[in-house]
């Protein structure tokens, strides 16, 4: 399971849980368990549907190659109009 959850991605979802968890204790509703969710892929960097869609907001590592080009944007300046 690799991370696809960034930091500032994982603090606005903690910031974001906490608050719902408080709003369901303030209101004693069952409810505000569903703040769990966005705290618990806050905490393991990973979420689910992030994978689905292909986002990824983890910034990246050094090691990692910048991606390459598409091969119809290279650079043709160096061709002669005849």
């Amino acid at each position: 399971m690799k991370k696809n959850v960034g930091p500032v991605d994982r603090a606005i979802r903690l910031i974001i849980g906490l608050v719902i968890l408080a709003i369901g204790y303030r209101l004693k509703s069952w409810w505000g368990l569903v703040g769990l969710l966005p705290i618990l892929t806050a905490i393991i960097g990973y979420c689910p549907p992030y994978q689905l869609f292909g986002i990824n907001t983890c910034p990246p590592s050094k090691d990692q190659a910048p991606p390459a080009p598409p091969a119809d944007a290279q650079d043709r300046s160096n061709t002669k109009n005849v």
